[in-house]
């Protein structure tokens, strides 16, 4: 699900794609450039007033006095937001021998010098800045980031421009700000509602408005749309995810190897969640070995999907983290780099209102991923379709009187693997058949002797 140029995620449904498992992919790259231009062009056009002496002009009028200009030149521009777009405008502003300071509390001290930029706090960048441009996301942390607090700590004079995202901004504090002469003059291109067909800032002699045009070149068209070609054959062809808002990111080259990692994740947690009877508490996900290097957010989400997908059979691998965060699940990734007895090992740890479960799985080297440990017992199984998974005292007779139940029962054993912690102890077996279990024969297998537990399982 992806949007053209000038069609940001803002206009997606994001949870509701979440719930659904579509993955929502953006173009971020592609239209850079061009709302860097813009953002240049919109502040040119307001040092000049190109916009408003161009309707003079072509009005027949001659008013060359009247549009009395500013330079750029050594003028200090304030760009909020040093990311992919707001490094652009840094350089096109050097460029033009502007002065440039920046906020962003991501930015590092050395790829500030890099840009050749003073990073500053904000009260310093609004103190000291001729231009403001914003270039930052719209969260709950930058909604209204320019009010009539901050531009009253900015010089008088000052000019605004936003190419970023309608909201950065308090268009009623800021009009006020331009009536009263505090502030110069604006150039938006975005707005709090859109499509704008009143703003607070229309109709003033002093700003300069463009319908969203930021992405809106036939360059960034077709940058857009080949970035776009390309996630999409990369995502089919080798199942690769990139640029996802909603999804971990996913290389190329890596998909092919994390691929049966995913699978075993996923059967994991859905191994502990066929298992889990009370409320979930916490989730613990361990990697160690080669897996530890991998992409583990995106394991993360398959484990957890597996896990509630048998309380909640809408979730799936997009939407699960979120679904757990709504419940009050905690979710918490370990990675050891040393392997142990296997070169790679994921473990899933389910503590709930009642117990602890952990069960550990690896991938082999012929891509097949396998059970090794359940509850601290050693085991080697396969995923089958349909399981029987049991929990016994270890007694000599329980594997003949089971077999013979499932055989009265004219049901075919496939697979049966067992493990224990001690002769005698406690054991466990996952038995693999054919077809499905009827209930009769699932509680004729509870009522055997020494059975503690017996569910079904389903892969």
């Amino acid at each position: 699900m992806i949007g053209r140029a000038g069609i940001g995620v803002d206009n997606v449904d994001i949870p509701g794609a979440t719930a659904k498992g579509v993955i929502v992919m953006n173009t971020p790259f592609g239209n850079s450039i061009t709302t860097a231009e813009h953002a240049i062009t919109l502040m040119l056009a307001l040092a000049r007033q190109i916009p408003q002496a161009d309707a003079s002009t072509q009005a027949g009028k001659w008013e060359k006095n009247r549009f009395m200009g500013v330079e750029i030149t050594n003028k200090t521009l304030g760009v909020i937001g040093c990311g992919n777009v707001g490094s652009i405008v840094v350089n096109r502003a050097i460029g033009l021998k502007m002065k440039v300071v920046a906020y962003d509390p991501f930015l590092s001290p050395e790829r500030a010098a890099e840009l050749g930029v003073d990073k500053v706090d904000l009260a310093e960048l609004l103190r000291r800045a001729d231009f403001v441009t914003l270039h930052t996301p719209l969260t709950e942390k930058t909604k209204g980031i320019i009010d009539a607090r901050s531009i009253a700590a900015m010089k008088k004079g000052v000019r605004i421009v936003n190419c970023a995202r309608g909201g950065l901004v308090d268009e009623e504090a800021l009009r006020a700000a331009i009536d009263s002469g505090h502030v110069a003059g604006a150039a938006f291109d975005v707005f709090t509602e859109e499509p704008a067909t009143e703003n607070p800032l229309f109709g003033h002699p002093n700003v300069v408005c463009t319908p969203h045009l930021g992405a809106a070149t036939t360059e960034a068209q077709e940058n857009v749309a080949l970035q776009i070609a390309e996630q999409m054959s990369d995502y089919l062809l080798r199942g690769a995810i990139s640029n996802a808002v909603n999804f971990p990111s996913i290389s190329a080259e890596e998909a092919p190897r994390l691929r049966p990692f995913i699978e075993l994740a996923e059967k994991l947690g859905s191994f502990a969640g066929q298992l889990t009877e009370t409320g979930i508490l916490k989730a613990q996900l361990s990697y160690e070995g080669d897996v530890a290097g991998m992409n583990t957010k995106a394991l993360t989400s398959a484990a957890i999907a597996g896990l509630l997908r048998p309380m909640l059979q809408e979730v799936n691998v997009v939407s699960a983290p979120i679904v757990a965060k709504e419940r009050g699940i905690v979710i918490e990734e370990m990675t050891r780099a040393a392997a142990g007895d296997y070169g790679n090992l994921i473990t899933v740890t389910v503590v709930t209102e009642r117990q602890t479960r952990s069960v550990s799985g690896t991938v082999f080297a012929d891509g097949r991923p396998r059970i090794v440990n359940i509850k601290g017992i050693r085991m080697d199984a396969g995923f089958g379709r349909s399981m029987i998974y049991i929990s016994n005292l270890d007694k000599p007779g329980f594997i003949g009187r089971f077999s013979s139940t499932l055989g009265d029962a004219g049901i075919n054993i496939a697979t049966f693997h067992v493990g224990r912690d001690a002769p005698g102890g406690n054991a466990i077996a996952l038995i693999e058949i054919d077809g499905d279990l009827p209930p009769q024969v699932l509680a004729a297998v509870r009522a055997l002797p020494q059975v503690q537990q017996a569910r079904p399982l389903k892969f």
